[in-house]
C-alpha cells in the first residue's frame, strides 16, 4: 500500500505540474499501477481543484492542518491499508522519515545517573528459610 500512495503522490505532482506533451506517457503508466476505486476518488478530488493526497508531517495532515488519530498513523506505518483523512477526505501518505521504525539515525545512549535509580528500602531484603 505504501507503493500505491507513493505512485499517487507522483501522479499528483505530474497533474499539478501542468499538461506537457512528454508527460502523458508517464501519467498513463502511473494510472495503470493504481487500483480503479482509488483512482476514481483521487480524480474526483482533483476535479474539484483539491489535492488528492496529503502528506503527514509530525502527525498532522498538511492540507487541513488537523492532527491525525494515532490509530490511523499506526495503520499507515505498518503499510497494511490505505487511509483517508477524517476531516478533508484526502488520501494520507506517511513518508519514510516519519515512520519511527524506519529511521536510520541512531538514538543516543541513555545514561542513568545514580539519582534516577530506584532506592532500596531498609528491610526489603527477602530471607529464605
Amino acid at each position: 500500500m505504501r507503493k500505491c500512495m507513493a505512485t499517487l503522490l507522483a501522479l499528483q505532482s505530474l497533474e499539478l505540474g501542468g499538461r506537457k506533451a512528454g508527460k502523458d506517457a508517464e501519467r498513463g503508466r502511473l494510472r495503470a499501477e493504481i487500483p480503479q476505486p482509488v483512482l476514481g476518488h483521487f480524480d474526483r478530488l482533483m476535479a474539484r481543484g483539491k489535492k488528492g493526497v496529503s502528506v503527514i508531517r509530525n502527525g498532522v495532515c498538511t492540507e487541513c492542518h488537523l492532527r491525525v488519530p494515532i490509530g490511523t498513523l499506526v495503520t499507515l506505518a505498518s503499510g497494511a491499508d490505505i487511509q483517508l483523512c477524517g476531516n478533508c477526505g484526502r488520501y494520507l501518505h506517511l513518508p519514510d522519515e516519519e515512520v519511527p521504525g524506519l529511521k536510520t539515525a541512531e538514538k543516543p545512549a541513555v545514561v542513568k545517573s545514580a539519582a534516577s535509580r530506584p532506592r532500596r528500602r531498609r528491610g526489603s531484603e527477602l530471607t529464605v528459610a
